[in-house]
Formats: C-alpha cells, sequence, structure tokens
C-alpha cells in the first residue's frame, strides 16, 4: 500500500503519513516550559499528538508533499538534541521468501522528518543510502562530510542514524513476526498480534514503542484499519535471504516436477547487548551476551512441508573485557568478576535459554594453547559445572542429569595440520545431540473440529534442543563450524524422509552461510568474515588467505579508530545515551473513548453463568478400567444445581506406560479409547436425567498425558477459536514422559483455558517441579503467540508430583484419622505457593479428602512396598481468574490405579458484549469527546497552548472533576464564564456595604439590605471599625492617583510601581484565637466579562444596557466614580480637573466600583499601581463594571508599606 509524506506549516506544524484509506497526523506540542525542562532532562517539550483518521475525512490542501518517494513503514519517533524526528522506510528490496505469505524485506534507505522545526527540510530525502558507518567519531558525528577548505557541511541530526539503519544489515516484513523462528510463531502467516513481538531481537523498540501503545488503545476495527495500512514497521538486524534449490529426490526420482523449494537463513542479532567488537564482550547482570545471533534454516517444500533448525551464538557468558590495540599482543583478555560473583549472571543466560529451546550444547571454539583463550575457557568450563540446571536429580532415582553439556573443542589446533576439513570432527562430539535435538518440521493437515473439516498448518515435530557456540569474536570460526552443524541436521532430516537432497543444495547452502557470516562480521567487527571463502567454496585458496589478511588488517583500524563512534549510534537508536527521553504520544479522543468504554462496560456487557467439571487421573499405564464405571468420578453425587455442566474437561497421567520406547512418541490410540468411555459415561448420566448429549470438542496428547474436552451441543454455538498445545519437559524438553498439554476457547466474550500437566517425580525434586511449571507456563504458546496467562480464566490440573514432607508411618496414620490439616502444613505444593515460587496468583479450593497417591492397587491401603512411598496430594485441580468461582473439590473412590482421580466443579461467568450497544456507546463518546476537546487535535489549527493544557486534562477517579491548569479550568469548558446563581431574597433588596468584605470575618450584618441604593448607602466610617482595630490610610496615594490619571489619559506609565502581596497585611484583631471555623464559600461570579464588562452579583449579563457600559453616541454621561481604600476618597478618570481628593462622602454605584488588585497575578487582595489591560480592561475608554467594595477590610501596614483590600466574600 503506497503511503505518502505530507508536511503541513502553518498555523501549526503537522506531519501526515497517508495511505489510501487513512491517514496518521501527527503534531509536535510546544510547552512553555520546555526549555528549562529539556536542559534539565524533562521530557515537556517532547510530547506529541495523534490521530487516525480516514482519508476522506482529511483536508489535504493545506498540506505539501515532502518526498517524492513513497514511505514503506514507519520505524517510529526518537528525539536528537530535544528535537522529535519521524523515521520511515523509504527504500527496500525483497530479501527473503521463507513460506508462501511470508516475504523478508531488506531496508535500503531511512529518512527523518522533524516534527517540531523546519530547518532539516531541505535537506534531500531520496537518495538510496548505503554508506558504511566507519566515518563516524566519537560522538556519533559523520566526520565524511567535513570539506579540506572551510567548515563542515550543515549535518543533519539524524544522518548518523540514517546510515546505520540504511547500511543494509536491518529487515522486516509485514506479513509475519520476524523476531520468532518458525517454531514459535503463529502458522497463520497473515495473522499477527504486534504484542508478541520478542523484545530481544526488536532492534527499533525504542523508537515505535510510542506508536505501539497508540494503537493499543485504538478500537478494533481501527486497530485493524492501522494494521491494514502496514505503516508499523518492526525491524530486525542480522541477515536474511533466499535460494531457490531442486527438491529432493525420492527412490531416484522427485515427487514435486518441477517446482522449487526454497532454502533461506535467518539470523537475528540481539539488541540487549548490542556493540561493537571491544565495545561490547561478555555478559551483562541481566544474562544478556554480546553479539548473541539466532541463526535458523528453513527448507519449504512445494507442497508446504518446512523444515527449521535454529542455533545461537553469543559472546563467552562470563565478565570479561579485552583493549583494543593495534598489535594482537596488545588485545590483552581481563576477566573482571570472581567465579562466585559471576555465577548467578551465568545462570540466568542459561536458565533462560533453557526456557526457550531446551537443552543446550556448547561448543567451545577457544584454543588450549593461546593463555587469555585457555584461561577464559578454563573459567567458562568451570561455571558449567556449577550450573543450577545441571545440578538436579532426575526423576525417580538420584543419578545426576545433564541439561547442559560441553564440548571444548580447540578449532585451530584440530585443523592445523589438514585444513579446514577437519573441522567436520567436531561431529564426533556433536552427533547424538544432532540426533536428540531432532528439528522442526511444520505441515498441513486436516482439523476435525466442531464437525467441520478444515485445512491448517500444524507443528508435527519439534526442536528439543539448541547448539550454542562460540569462539572469541564469535565470528569467523564460529560460523564455519555452525554450517557443518546445519549441514549435519539436514541430512538427518533427508535420512529419515529416505530422500537425497539435489545436486546444488549443499553448494547454495554453503553460500548462504559465507554470505551470513560476511554479515554479522560487518555489524560487529566491521569487516566480512575471515575463512569466507572455504565455508563458501569447501576449500581454502590462496586468493581466500589473502582476502583474510587485508579483512584482519581493516578490522585493526575499525576496532581503533571508528568503533566508538559506531557504538554511540547504536545506543542512540536503542534509547540508551544518557539523558535521551522517550517520546509520548496522546490521542485526546481515542484516550478519553476507551477509558469510558472500561467505565461503562455495564451498559454494553451482560453475564450468564455455566458449569464446569475438571477432572484429573493418572492412570499408571493401565487399561482394565477403560470397561469401569467411570460415573463416580465423572458424574458425581453433588448439588443438584452443579449436575450435568456445560463443559467437562477430562485429563489423564500416564495414559500408556511411560517405558524408554515410549517416551520418545505419542501413541493417539489408547486416548481415543478413553474418550469413548468418558463420553459414553457422560451421555448415559445426561440420558439419565433428562439432558442433552455430550460432544467431544477437541483432544490432545503428550505420550502419556491427555486433555479432551467436552461440552454440551446447545453452547456449540458460542464457542469460538479452540486451540490446542503441547509442552515437553521431561529430560529438558527432550522427551515427552512429562509435560503438559493445554486446550483454549473463547464463549462468548470470555476466554477459557484447561491444562493438564505431569510434572517431575521424587520426592525431593520440588525445585524441578517449579521449573517444569515456568517451563510450561513460559513456553507453551497457541496461535498468534497467545499464552497461558492471557486468558481470563484458567485450570489446572494433573499429577504435579509435589509430596509431603512427612515420615510414611505417621503420614498414614494422619491420613487414616482424617487429620489433613497437619498433613496440608507440610505439602510441598502449599509451601512452594506460599512462597511464591509456583503457580503464583493461582488457587486451591480446601482439601477435605486424603492423599490420592500412592495405594495398592485395587485396595484402600496405602504403598506397603518395601519403598513404601510418603501418602501425597499428587493429582491437584488449580484455578485463576476473578470470574471463576470453584463449588466443590473431592477424590472419586476408583482402586484400578495407584492414584485416586479427582475432580472439581466450578461456575464460571461469562461475559456477552453486545457490540451493537458498544458501537453507537462508542460513537456517542467519540462526538462528544470531539466536540469537547474542538480542535486539540493532531490534524487541528488550533494553538498549540490549547492541546497542551489537554494533555492530562482527565478525571483521575468517576465522579471527580479532571485537573485544571493556568489555561483550562473544568468549571470553564468551552470557554463559558463562571455564572453565579444567587438571587436576591426581595426585589428591593441590596448587598449590605457594612458587611466585611472578608467572608472568613464574623459579623452580625446581614449580607443584604433594603430600603436603601448601592449609590446612597451610607458608607461605614473607617475609624474606628466594627471590629476595634486600627486602620491607616495607605502611603504613596499620590503615585496611585497620578497612574490612574494616565490612564483615563490614553497613557501608561513608563515603568511599573512595585505591588504588594497579601503578605504584608497585618491583623491586630483581638478577638482572632475564638473564632470559629468559617464557612466553606461558594465560588464567586465572575468578575469580567469576553468584552471587558463586569457584572455584579445582581446583573445578569442579559440585562446589562448600553448607556451602563458605554456613553450612547449624541449623548454625554457623567464619568464613574471609583473607589481607593482611604475611606470615601474617591478617584475620577475623566481628566486632571477630577482627580481632586474629598474628604467627604461621595456616592458610589456598585455596578461601577473599582477593585483594586494584588501584584501581578491580579488576585483580590492589595492596591496595585500598575494598571494592566486584564485587570479590568483599564485601558478601554469604558470603565470597568464590578461587584461594589468597602473599605472595611483595610488594616495597618507599620512597615510603611502599601496596604490593601481584603478579598471578596463569595456569594
Amino acid at each position: 500500500m503506497a503511503t505518502r509524506v505530507l508536511l503541513r506549516e502553518r498555523p501549526n506544524r503537522a506531519l501526515a503519513l497517508v495511505t489510501t484509506t487513512h491517514a496518521l497526523i501527527l503534531r509536535h506540542i510546544s510547552s512553555t516550559t520546555s526549555s528549562s525542562q529539556a536542559q534539565s532532562g524533562g521530557n515537556a517539550g517532547l510530547r506529541c499528538l495523534v490521530e487516525l483518521v480516514h482519508a476522506r475525512e482529511v483536508d489535504l490542501s493545506e498540506y505539501k508533499v515532502i518526498s517524492r518517494q513513497n514511505v514503506i513503514g514507519t520505524l517510529g519517533l526518537i528525539t536528537v538534541e530535544n528535537d522529535v524526528f519521524l523515521s520511515v522506510v523509504s527504500g527496500a528490496s525483497k530479501a527473503a521468501l521463507v513460506r508462501p505469505g511470508e516475504t523478508v524485506q531488506r531496508i535500503l534507505n531511512t529518512d527523518f522528518y522533524c516534527l517540531n522545526k523546519s530547518e532539516y527540510d531541505h535537506i534531500p530525502h531520496d537518495t538510496i543510502n548505503l554508506y558504511p558507518t566507519d566515518t563516524l567519531d566519537e560522538e556519533g558525528y559523520d566526520q565524511s562530510q567535513v570539506s579540506g577548505r572551510g567548515d563542515p557541511v550543515l549535518e543533519h541530526p539524524c544522518l548518523a542514524l540514517k546510515k546505520l539503519l540504511s547500511g543494509g544489515s536491518f529487515y522486516f516484513s509485514a506479513d509475519f513476526d520476524l523476531t520468532s523462528r518458525l517454531q514459535a510463531r503463529s502458522a497463520d502467516a497473515s495473522k499477527f498480534d504486534l504484542d508478541t513481538f520478542d523484545q530481544a531481537y526488536l532492534w527499533n523498540s525504542y523508537m515505535i514503542q510510542p506508536l505501539v501503545d497508540f494503537r493499543s488503545k485504538l478500537s478494533k476495527h481501527e486497530k485493524a484499519a492501522l494494521d491494514a495500512t502496514r505503516l508499523l514497521t518492526f525491524a530486525i538486524r542480522g541477515f536474511a535471504s533466499t535460494l531457490t534449490v531442486a527438491p529432493p529426490t525420492s527412490s531416484g526420482r522427485s515427487v514435486y516436477g518441477t517446482s522449487q523449494c526454497y532454502l533461506t537463513l535467518l539470523s537475528r542479532l540481539s539488541c540487549r547487548r548490542a556493540g561493537t567488537r571491544f565495545n561490547a564482550r561478555g555478559i551483562d547482570d541481566d544474562g544478556n551476551c554480546a553479539n548473541f545471533v539466532e541463526t535458523e534454516t528453513v527448507i519449504c517444500y512445494p507442497d508446504g512441508v518446512c523444515f527449521s533448525y535454529a542455533q545461537v551464538r553469543g559472546s563467552i557468558p562470563l565478565f570479561w573485557e579485552q583493549a583494543a590495540g593495534l598489535l594482537p599482543g596488545q588485545q590483552k583478555i581481563t576477566i573482571t568478576r570472581s567465579a562466585q560473583a559471576a555465577q548467578p549472571a551465568f545462570d540466568k543466560h542459561f536458565e533462560e535459554l533453557e526456557l526457550k529451546y531446551g537443552a543446550v550444547h556448547v561448543l567451545n571454539l577457544l584454543s588450549k594453547e593461546k593463555s587469555g583463550e585457555c584461561e577464559l575457557a578454563q573459567r567458562y568450563s568451570d561455571h558449567i559445572k556449577h550450573a543450577a540446571i545441571n545440578n538436579r536429580s532426575s526423576d525417580g532415582d538420584r543419578t545426576e542429569k545433564k541439561f547442559l553439556l560441553d564440548t571444548w573443542y580447540d578449532f585451530h589446533a584440530e585443523t592445523r595440520a589438514t585444513g579446514y576439513d577437519a573441522a567436520r570432527t567436531i561431529l564426533k562430539y556433536a552427533q547424538d545431540s544432532v540426533d536428540g535435538f531432532a528439528y522442526c518440521l511444520a505441515g498441513t493437515v486436516l482439523d476435525d473440529n466442531l464437525d467441520e473439516k478444515e485445512t491448517r498448518s500444524v507443528i508435527m515435530l519439534q526442536q528439543e534442543g539448541v547448539f550454542r557456540t562460540n569462539c572469541l569474536d564469535c565470528l569467523d570460526r564460529t560460523n564455519l563450524v555452525e554450517t557443518i552443524i546445519s549441514q549435519a541436521s539436514l541430512e538427518l532430516f533427508f535420512e529419515n524422509r529416505q530422500e537425497r537432497p539435489g545436486s546444488d543444495l549443499v553448494a547454495r547452502h554453503g553460500s548462504l552461510w559465507a554470505d551470513n557470516g560476511d554479515a554479522l562480521s560487518k555489524i560487529y567487527a566491521g569487516t566480512g568474515a575471515l575463512k569466507s571463502s572455504y565455508t563458501r567454496s569447501g576449500k581454502m585458496s590462496l586468493a581466500g588467505a589473502l582476502a583474510d589478511a587485508r579483512k584482519s588488517a581493516t578490522r585493526l583500524y575499525i576496532n581503533n579508530f571508528a568503533d566508538k563512534g559506531r557504538q554511540t549510534v547504536m545506543d542512540m537508536l536503542l534509547g540508551r545515551l544518557i539523558g535521551q527521553t522517550a517520546v509520548y504520544l496522546y490521542d485526546p479522543i481515542n484516550d478519553y473513548v476507551n477509558n469510558e468504554l472500561t467505565r461503562r462496560a455495564a451498559e454494553f456487557t451482560s453475564v450468564t453463568d455455566i458449569r464446569i467439571w475438571a477432572g484429573t487421573f493418572n492412570l499408571n499405564g493401565r487399561t482394565n478400567g477403560i470397561n469401569s464405571d467411570l460415573s463416580p468420578w465423572l458424574c458425581p453425587a453433588v448439588d443438584q444445581s452443579q449436575q450435568n455442566p456445560e463443559i467437562v474437561a477430562v485429563g489423564f497421567q500416564e495414559i500408556v506406560e511411560l517405558s524408554p520406547q515410549q517416551i520418545m512418541s505419542t501413541e493417539p490410540g489408547r486416548r481415543q479409547e478413553w474418550e469413548r468411555a468418558v463420553k459414553k459415561t457422560l451421555n448415559a448420566n445426561a440420558k439419565k436425567n433428562g439432558s442433552e448429549d455430550y460432544v467431544l470438542l477437541r483432544g490432545g496428547q503428550l505420550v502419556g498425558a491427555s486433555l479432551s474436552v467436552f461440552v454440551k451441543k446447545s453452547i456449540l454455538g458460542r464457542i469460538k477459536n479452540v486451540e490446542g498445545s503441547l509442552k515437553k519437559t521431561g529430560l529438558s524438553g527432550i522427551a515427552g514422559n512429562k509435560g503438559a498439554v493445554a486446550i483454549r476457547m473463547d464463549i462468548d466474550n470470555t476466554s477459557l483455558c484447561f491444562v493438564t500437566a505431569h510434572l517431575a517425580a521424587g520426592f525431593a525434586n520440588y525445585d524441578e517441579r517449579n521449573r517444569d511449571f515456568k517451563t510450561i507456563n513460559y513456553g507453551l504458546r497457541f496461535q498468534r503467540g497467545r499464552s497461558i496467562d492471557a486468558h481470563d480464566s484458567v485450570v489446572w490440573l494433573g499429577d504435579f508430583n509435589y509430596r509431603i514432607g512427612l515420615a510414611h508411618e505417621r503420614a498414614v496414620k494422619l491420613a487414616k484419622t482424617g487429620d489433613f490439616e497437619t498433613l496440608y502444613e507440610h505439602d510441598q505444593l502449599n509451601l512452594q505457593m506460599v512462597a511464591g515460587l509456583t503457580f503464583p496468583y493461582y488457587s486451591e479450593a480446601r482439601i477435605l479428602f486424603a492423599p490420592t497417591y500412592k495405594y495398592d492397587v485395587n485396595t484402600d491401603e496405602y504403598d506397603t512396598s518395601e519403598k513404601a512411598r510418603i501418602p501425597a496430594w499428587c493429582d491437584r485441580i488449580l484455578r485463576k481468574g476473578t470470574n471463576l468461582r470453584q463449588i466443590n473439590y473431592d477424590a472419586a473412590p476408583l482402586y484400578f490405579s495407584d492414584h485416586r482421580p479427582v475432580y472439581a466443579t466450578f461456575v464460571c461467568k461469562i461475559s456477552i458484549v453486545d457490540e451493537k450497544i458498544k458501537a453507537a456507546l462508542s460513537e456517542e463518546l467519540y462526538d462528544k469527546r470531539k466536540a469537547t476537546v474542538a480542535g486539540a487535535t493532531a490534524n487541528a489549527k488550533n494553538d498549540d497552548s490549547e492541546a497542551e493544557d489537554l494533555l492530562g486534562y482527565e478525571s483521575i477517579e468517576p465522579g471527580l472533576p479532571p485537573a485544571s491548569s493556568d489555561r483550562r479550568r473544568w468549571w470553564l469548558d468551552n470557554g463559558l464564564p463562571a455564572r453565579s446563581n444567587l438571587q436576591a431574597p426581595g426585589k428591593d433588596s441590596v448587598p449590605n456595604p457594612d458587611r466585611p468584605s472578608n467572608p472568613w470575618t464574623q459579623s452580625d450584618q446581614p449580607d443584604w439590605i433594603t430600603g436603601s441604593s448601592p449609590t446612597t448607602a451610607k458608607a461605614p466610617p473607617l475609624l474606628p471599625s466594627r471590629d476595634n482595630s486600627i486602620h491607616k490610610v495607605p502611603p504613596s496615594i499620590d503615585a496611585a492617583r497620578m497612574a490612574i490619571r494616565n490612564v483615563s489619559n490614553g497613557s501608561v506609565p513608563s515603568s511599573p510601581a512595585r505591588n504588594i502581596s497579601m503578605s504584608s497585611i497585618q491583623s491586630t484583631t483581638s478577638n482572632d484565637q475564638n473564632r470559629k471555623a468559617p464557612p466553606i464559600p461558594r465560588k464567586p461570579p465572575s468578575l469580567t466579562s469576553n468584552t471587558g464588562t463586569a457584572l455584579s452579583p445582581t446583573t445578569s449579563r442579559d440585562t446589562v444596557k448600553p448607556s451602563q457600559s458605554s456613553t450612547m453616541p449624541g449623548t454625554t454621561s457623567s464619568p464613574p466614580i471609583w473607589r481607593v481604600p482611604v475611606g470615601s476618597r474617591t478617584f475620577s478618570p475623566s481628566g486632571p480637573t477630577a482627580g481632586s481628593m474629598s474628604n467627604s462622602p461621595a456616592p458610589v454605584r456598585p455596578s461601577q466600583t473599582f477593585p483594586l488588585r494584588t501584584g501581578a497575578s491580579g488576585a483580590g487582595g492589595a492596591f496595585s499601581r500598575t494598571p494592566t489591560k486584564s485587570a479590568g480592561n483599564l485601558l478601554d475608554d469604558t470603565p470597568p463594571r464590578l461587584p461594589p467594595r468597602t473599605a472595611t477590610g483595610l488594616m495597618d501596614s507599620d512597615e510603611g508599606g502599601m496596604s490593601g483590600w481584603a478579598p471578596l466574600k463569595p456569594t
């Protein structure tokens, strides 16, 4: 979809990414405090408005084209030198085709557009840029732009970033999740969730995150519209390439005719410890390694069958450094942390690898002769011996089991005599792991789901382990050995399929790996890989040796003089520079609509209850119970309300005998027999109770563990998105004797997930059981990357194998006497959950049944064999979800196994969203919000300050008004002034002038008086006052008089007078200590109107006559009298003759009284000598009309400062 970049410069600068259907508009918001906060590291000036609108709703007449090239994607937003830039992909080429519909593109050119400045607009944006980054200085600036004669050319602040991103090492796909290998991502390439990208390989995560956050707040249809535009781009760094090869032959002939296979190589470089050769070595405290790369070999057949094999490489996971130097002897290796201090980070690294890939086989290619490499390799081996994942007991017995294998293979010593061909001898040490790890195999099958057969892509075989290869730099030696391992896995794949690869496959496979080595080496070391000529052709030539020498010399120069600048640019891209701030995107409409929809969900959501039965049974490999009566377990005697549940989830463990021959394969026949027995029992009970029949929704099996979900026919129409998944944990993920089977579904608008698991056995192996849970919970994924925790309700059921920490005799005695509380206090699962080490946020009902393991078969007696296993609640059912309520939890009396079956019943609240009501409410809220914010959106033309005030202008709690700012107040929305609803008690009532103006002053004077007019009301005496306090005449009245005269003559004093704040006012009232707390005043009326005409409390805007605010043409009016704080002294602004002072009382008209204000802020209280336009429009010819004021609030100032007025009493 073609995308254009458009720019609008006035009235405010905005950028628009316009497609044929929608426009994404971005606008920077300038802040009055941005300069000061930017200097102090704040991000007040880095906020932007964003808006997604339909193309037909945007007026593009004021926009202009800023680039002649169409935009392919958006990398995100970044701040450079306190400016905000939008980064877009403007040049790309097709690099790889993994599977049909999964295209990978290579970024060739990027452009950066500034959102808040126009000075960089003139720099050309349409030049394809393949420049290297070797000319960058330590600060990341490009020194190649400096001419030899004069000053450097004006450089774009993002030029270094542009060169880095346009260097050909970044890739993206608009079709699928490029950060995940084939085994870990969804089979449906057309649907992928932006929230499931692996952050370890997402290099523009810092820049794209603001747009991802914006997308998450959009409505469902808007989110789909944004995804359809493919504007958001997610980039990896590494290598991607596809070559076509002839399909393999079977029995001497090709079964695919002239069709071609696609051979693809994908390398993903981790960004978590990104850096150049001598700037990024070893590991960090989070377990992230430098130069960590996942490389995946993929072959796609014409019929949809896909082979995938993944390997990883990375710097030695220890804390070590190596200084750069021009001579090899100067590049000394230094180990910077002791073995004990480095072990925790080492364990983190390999535990993460085990969770993600399974077992790990380390291939260490360091030298045994060079002192530095030898010391490092020896320390590496010591850490592997003490690794946490290697110090566990196996299932049942106490022998140690290796989850982490290592092979120290001195590459140079092994190949010194006979050349690089000898490197294949490494297979002597690696072949067993190649066979045991297997590979990933995906294919197309018929899915018999809901009685509707459909074709879908599934993972038929999983890769169960990974090779981790390293040398010192993880470049040259590593790439050659990884090529050998990849070829060995391909040979295993072809052997299992009884095929022979095409004649060109081996050669093209080597060519791809050589290109991969060159690409990764340029990223890390600055040049192509050494030994690439052998990798490419299978032999070493003189030209190849000379090329290696030249590359080595080039590396020395780049590593010593250019790497610091390249490192700075990488850190800038990843947002790791000191003081670098992210961009904050704000959508004033959609943010509000989403919050309101969440708050008002009850208006369009209804809730219904469904009943769920879940049960688990370890069959101990026996089949004689298939014909037994299963109704005591499947149809227990529970309350009638729990009979005939809508959903039945049945989990079995050891459904087959777990022999060494069985644990590596799955035979579904036994599961299907048990499913028929369960269905027969359920339907017989339903018929007896006059209920409807059950149907099998879906079943799944992992060797001995199986899960089957049955539902009533009546709810089939409400169920959708049914999926299943498996996860092995036996032998560190290689074998299926331990692991989990999960089935998930959506019922209306609620998601459910059932998991049956068989965890590690052995009394003391609770740590391994905890790890099995983490492996399953983290590693088990459904389509679109959905995890177990991403469901509204989750039920775990199975043989968790947690034991009771008591002696056998005591445990048996407590079980027979029914003292379950004491047993539960020593239950391992209970203790581990309380400690937060397993099943976090899950709950278990109170156990009121005897331990379910281990019985003598067909008896009620616990184990009487020589092993005398301690009774335990191995079989458990746990739940998570606020909408899930458990009713029953019990065991059933079935005796044909050494376990007792366990069941639980639940009531689950299912949410039903009325999409029509929700859409109508959303539209209503959208229109309301749009009217409220007026033009404060990215596409609006209003002042930036209006948009700035709108940021954060939301209520923090329902029912509370939003926070106000200097410009925006919730009681003045849409420009409406505050209006007092106070009415006079009678027609002749007027405000009492004797009432103190200070609302907190106690007085016996009424608020209103009758029978007198404000123009004739007697002024209160100045001395003494009601409260016997002494008042003095404020000094400098002559200066005030001259200021007012100048205003009346149309002139303004040249310099403002000093403003006196209320802090200078002192009170001498003697009875202040005895006064009660004043009542809370009401909000005062507005003092000014939009035209500068003030309203009195008794005069509405509609009743103001022209004669009250200005002189009508052809007539004259007497000047208004302005009161000053000197008893009854008054000033007249009409001219010098009217400015004489008089000690005699003068009439005062309350509608024309001039309140004198305090300081520059204009707050009521003290007198200000500075006339301002905002203070009652003093510069207008028309005098202001304001509520009456009295001088009774005047107080002394012994310091000779200017006394002022007390605040108005709110009316």
